[in-house]
């Protein structure tokens, strides 16, 4: 898993405390985003997944976990448009393998 600090460094300033406390919310929120996402995706509640790919989407973009972005943007595509369930499958599947990694780095890193 790759992940690269230099946005949320440049909204910083480079405050470790600010960016500490970023990260905290990141793991306390984030895990739950994805569990309903998950149960989003287990209904086959398009208007969900759309929001909780939405809502996760910004906070790997802030924390360089570009795969996970890149990934929750497609799933936001596929909600609103296609609605391909095997394709949200997928890409699920990956980014929750890199989030479950990230979360174990990030807790790494703040502690």
């Amino acid at each position: 898993m790759k992940y690269d600090l230099s946005k949320l460094n440049e909204l910083s300033g480079g405050d470790e405390e600010f960016n500490t406390s970023v990260i905290e919310t990141f793991l306390l929120e984030t895990p739950e985003d994805l569990s309903n996402l998950k149960n989003a995706v287990s209904n086959q509640e398009f208007t969900h997944i759309y929001q909780f790919a939405h809502k996760i989407k910004p906070n790997a973009d802030l924390l360089g976990i570009d795969s996970v972005r890149d990934e929750m943007l497609t799933i936001e595509g596929h909600a609103r448009g296609d609605q391909d369930m095997d394709a949200i499958k997928n890409l699920l599947d990956s980014a929750e393998k890199e989030l479950q990694e990230s979360f174990k780095l990030f807790k790494a890193h703040i502690s």
